[in-house]
């Protein structure tokens, strides 16, 4: 009887205890490519994500599956590819397309996780919100979409750009600090609500930073750290675009055609980059937050962008291309007891991974719908290769007319345009990562371009 007794007492205490699975913070920037000094930007001031990255591990050919907000988050927090969501602009919705769908969030709730989200990390639409796409099943808490916060006066700023009636793209540098701005106030909130939370369960906290999206604010301290003199533009061949499908050239997203003037192009990017600084400086916030409540040994922290972005490249100034600097995305996970942390990883993975790779570093399922596959393999082996290609989709052109595919494998991309009728592009990453010579076109490389095609055709079936 009293061993009876003293295996209940055991049991009621175990199952009183508080819940010990690794919890997760989820860092998502907004329309950020991998322009961080952790990736090899050259100009780029990020301490804590390269801190971050040196703590963890580093993918440096990580993929997004449709370079447009909506889509991206949509296929990415479903685990579903874009063909299959059928999510390609910012108006449509993935509940109606996908009924039932069982997004990442949510499933962490049901799996007994206390789950909040600060900020954008399913579409919400700049400024009004009324595209708003998050899953309302999804958070415990969730913080309130409004208005991007009515910027204060801007300071004389030390760099003048001759416009005319127009600076190109829109940047302003302001005075003060970082909470007067959402993605400041966004992190105070997360940091407030990991202090309130309730400590008997592990948590799922999303952080999602609207920069370093269009317009380019942030406080002129992060401005500073970048003279305009310092400021490099992108070079390439005079005739780079000449060989390149109209698609892939057409198309501009309104409002973000940049005039030609080096100094509005300066401008523009030293905006930029002042704005992922800011971004920088709110990660640094929360993992130094971690740290001081003793969590940062048991959470799981993965940071990336929903795509990335041009800043001059090929001579495009947005995102929704399928050139590498608008595909490839930054992804650093850090995760406890990784042997490869500290590590980088050339191995190809794609932003679908993350919902099974959390699944996975958590013990929870992996719901049999979703279509990544766990990273952490190569989280213990850096080498490992899980993909032969990633892939990704898009949709381009003044009214979105033209529908491409693309497909980079280690050496290779290869794009189509509505399954090659308006165009076909091939570059080879060992000889050209800047991807300035299609060689579509190449009897030279025939059997290459083949392969890849009927692969992009078994992947990724157009969308319908």
């Amino acid at each position: 009887m009293k061993r009876l007794l003293a295996l209940l007492l055991c049991l009621g205490s175990s199952l009183c205890a508080a819940d010990s699975r690794p919890n997760v913070l989820l860092l998502m920037a907004d329309d950020l490519a991998s322009t961080l000094s952790c990736y090899g930007h050259s100009e780029a001031q990020t301490p804590h994500l390269d801190d971050l990255a040196k703590k963890g591990v580093l993918f440096s050919r990580a993929y997004c599956q449709f370079p447009h907000c909506n889509p991206s988050r949509a296929s990415m927090m479903s685990g579903l590819r874009p063909n299959k969501t059928r999510v390609t602009d910012n108006a449509d919705v993935l509940y109606d397309n996908v009924p039932g769908v069982l997004t990442l969030p949510h499933h962490f709730r049901q799996q007994g996780y206390a789950t909040a989200r600060s900020g954008k990390i399913f579409h919400l639409g700049i400024p009004t919100g009324l595209e708003s796409k998050d899953d309302p099943e999804a958070w415990d808490f969730g913080t309130p979409f409004e208005d991007e916060r009515p910027y204060p006066p801007s300071r004389e700023s030390i760099v003048t750009v001759k416009t005319g009636k127009k600076k190109g793209i829109g940047w302003q540098e302001i005075p003060g600090g970082d909470d007067q701005l959402v993605d400041g106030a966004h992190t105070a909130i997360a940091m407030d609500w990991l202090k309130k939370r309730d400590a008997d369960k592990p948590f799922f906290l999303a952080v999602g930073f609207h920069r370093p999206h269009t317009p380019f604010v942030a406080p002129a301290k992060y401005f500073d750290l970048f003279p305009v003199d310092s400021i490099t533009l992108p070079e390439a061949p005079a005739n780079d675009v000449d060989d390149i499908p109209l698609p892939a050239r057409n198309g501009s997203v309104p409002g973000y055609t940049m005039t030609a003037t080096p100094e509005q192009r300066r401008a523009a990017i030293r905006a930029y980059l002042a704005c992922v600084s800011y971004v920088d400086a709110q990660v640094g916030r929360l993992m130094a937050d971690l740290k001081a409540q003793g969590l940062l040994e048991n959470t799981v922290v993965v940071f990336t962008s929903d795509h990335g972005w041009h800043l001059g490249e090929h001579e495009l100034w947005h995102k929704r291309s399928l050139f590498e600097e608008s595909a490839a995305v930054p992804l650093i996970i850090s995760a406890p007891g990784m042997k490869g942390n500290g590590q980088s990883s050339g191995s190809l993975a794609e932003l679908l991974d993350i919902y099974p790779t959390l699944c996975d570093l958590t013990g929870i399922p992996i719901p049999s719908h979703v279509q990544g596959k766990s990273l952490k393999p190569i989280l213990n082996t850096p080498s490992t290769a899980i993909h032969e290609g990633a892939f990704t989709q898009a949709r381009r052109g003044p009214e979105a007319e033209f529908w491409g595919r693309s497909i980079r494998t280690l050496r290779w991309r290869c794009t189509e345009w509505d399954e090659g009728r308006n165009g076909i592009e091939l570059y080879d990453h060992d000889n050209d990562p800047r991807e300035y010579t299609n060689l579509a076109h190449d009897p030279q490389h025939a059997a290459i371009l083949k392969e890849l095609r009927t692969v992009l055709e078994e992947k990724l079936p157009p969308i319908k």
